[in-house]
């Protein structure tokens, strides 16, 4: 058989980045005190950037910088479709271009975190950029426990990728971040992160506890509600073995690690400061910056005012570097209105949705997607990822992360959906009026909640309640005895 190879030339149009689009993109990101070292960092580097002291009421016009926000507009809308995850950072000893230099991420140290321990580790993995950047985009999405919190169809509208081919690969590169270390990571349960475990383990050579894992597993599986509440007489019944034999499987379990994000990153206790405030004014709700979150950051116009007779007076061919640098201040001054702009609108069409969570509580809460504010405010809902991640609300309520507020929903028999907070506050509530000698057990409460309309499985509502650090009834239930016998 004759074979022989043949190149050809081909056009093929993708979407180029420049240094100062992925800069905006990853700005948008930050959290507020990142957001604000960052702009700290520049200041130092940059003559014509300009630290101004926060205001003291709070109430800040964004409007003082609006014709200067223009570019940096249309540089994060451009962007909305780059995902931060896919750019390499540059290489330290790697020759930095003049505009590259000021890149404020290439001056933020890079955290021991987790998300940095996985990315590592995908950076070794042959496999092609597409499949890179949805991998990417699930190590993102983890939260600091090392769960997935989210559904694949959010992270996948993050991306921008929507329909079954988006849905499939996402789930390949779930399973490809499962199989990295910490085993467990990437779970969206706390069985499917002990299972991920058992797994793990097995892989070992001559494992000499098939048995006990494949016992532990089966309990993790189907039986989790009775391995709460230490039910081991019910569980040997139930699996059909010896209470020795699932004594030793409940052992195995508890040397597993139901945390494994907890050994990356930062231990201290972690400051959040609001991005935005909500304030009921007059029965209408008001949501503002908080002006104070933020350094205020301008054009030092002396500076820039002799760099402009210098050049008219010698010419700005010998001044290209300084030139470069007036511009970087320009931009980010215009950045920073652009992101505060951003954030506000996301901020204010949130509160506008969830009208009712903020006038009843969380059981008033609806479900909500990231699209629904994207087509309310105008922008790409990977726009709309980037700007809650890390960002905070102050409300008469409390603090909230931004991303509290959405989730998907649980359909109604009567019609309508809720979201899971608003469940969780109903089974909390339901045990709050239960008696204290006869609580009531997740299967009573899931058929209560059924009562009500809302067809929920007992899992379901065991997820709900140990979200909520709330006890089992059989441990609930002690309490109440011990508490009428002491009366």
């Amino acid at each position: 058989m004759n074979t022989s190879i043949v190149l050809q030339a081909r056009q093929v149009q993708a979407p180029i980045f420049s240094p100062r689009l992925q800069q905006a993109v990853r700005l948008l990101q930050m959290s507020s005190q990142e957001y604000a070292q960052a702009l700290r960092d520049a200041a130092e580097l940059n003559p014509f950037l300009e630290i101004e002291p926060a205001p003291q009421d709070g109430h800040e016009s964004i409007a003082e910088t609006v014709s200067a926000a223009s570019e940096a507009a249309a540089d994060i809308e451009a962007a909305a479709a780059f995902d931060r995850i896919t750019a390499a950072p540059a290489s330290s000893d790697r020759h930095l271009s003049h505009d590259e230099s000021f890149d404020l991420m290439q001056r933020v140290p890079l955290p021991d975190s987790l998300r940095a321990h996985l990315h590592v580790q995908l950076g070794v993995l042959r496999i092609s950029a597409r499949e890179m950047a949805f991998a990417r985009a699930v190590v993102e999405a983890l939260d600091d426990d090392g769960y997935l919190r989210i559904s694949l169809e959010d992270v996948g509208a993050a991306l921008g990728e929507t329909g079954a081919d988006a849905e499939r690969e996402l789930r390949t590169a779930l399973r490809r971040v499962q199989a990295l270390d910490p085993a467990g990571v990437a779970a969206r349960s706390v069985a499917e992160c002990l299972c991920l475990q058992l797994e793990a383990a097995s892989m070992h050579a001559n494992d000499p506890d098939a048995g006990t894992r494949q016992l532990a597993r089966r309990i993790l599986e189907a039986h989790i509600g009775l391995l709460a509440t230490h039910e081991v007489g019910k569980l040997a019944k139930a699996l059909d073995a010896a209470p020795q034999q699932v004594q030793c499987a409940i052992d195995c379990i508890r040397r597993l690690n139901p945390h494994p994000g907890w050994q990356f990153g930062e231990t201290a206790a972690r400051i959040v400061i609001p991005d935005v405030t909500v304030k009921k004014v007059r029965g209408t709700w008001r949501t503002s910056l908080n002006a104070s979150a933020l350094p205020r950051v301008k054009v030092n116009s002396a500076y820039a005012k002799l760099f402009e007779q210098h050049g008219q007076k010698h010419g700005t061919g010998q001044c290209a570097a300084m030139k470069e640098c007036l511009e970087q201040a320009r931009w980010m001054v215009g950045s920073v209105s652009q992101r505060a702009s951003t954030i506000l609108d996301v901020a204010r069409a949130i509160v506008a949705r969830q009208k009712m969570f903020f006038e009843h509580g969380p059981l008033a809460m609806k479900p909500l997607g990231l699209r629904e504010i994207a087509e309310e405010v105008g922008v790409h809902p990977s726009t709309v990822s980037r700007t809650v991640h890390n960002k905070y609300m102050a409300t008469p309520a409390g603090v909230f992360e931004l991303q509290h507020f959405f989730s998907r929903g649980l359909e109604h028999a009567a019609g309508g959906a809720s979201a899971p907070v608003a469940l969780q506050g109903l089974i909390r509530e339901l045990i709050a009026v239960e008696k204290p000698v006869a609580p009531l057990s997740d299967a009573a409460l899931a058929r209560q909640l059924a009562q009500q309309g809302f067809r929920i499985a007992r899992r379901t509502v065991t997820k709900y309640r140990q979200s909520m650090n709330i006890d089992p009834f059989e441990r609930r239930r002690a309490q109440g005895g011990e508490m009428g016998a002491a009366a």
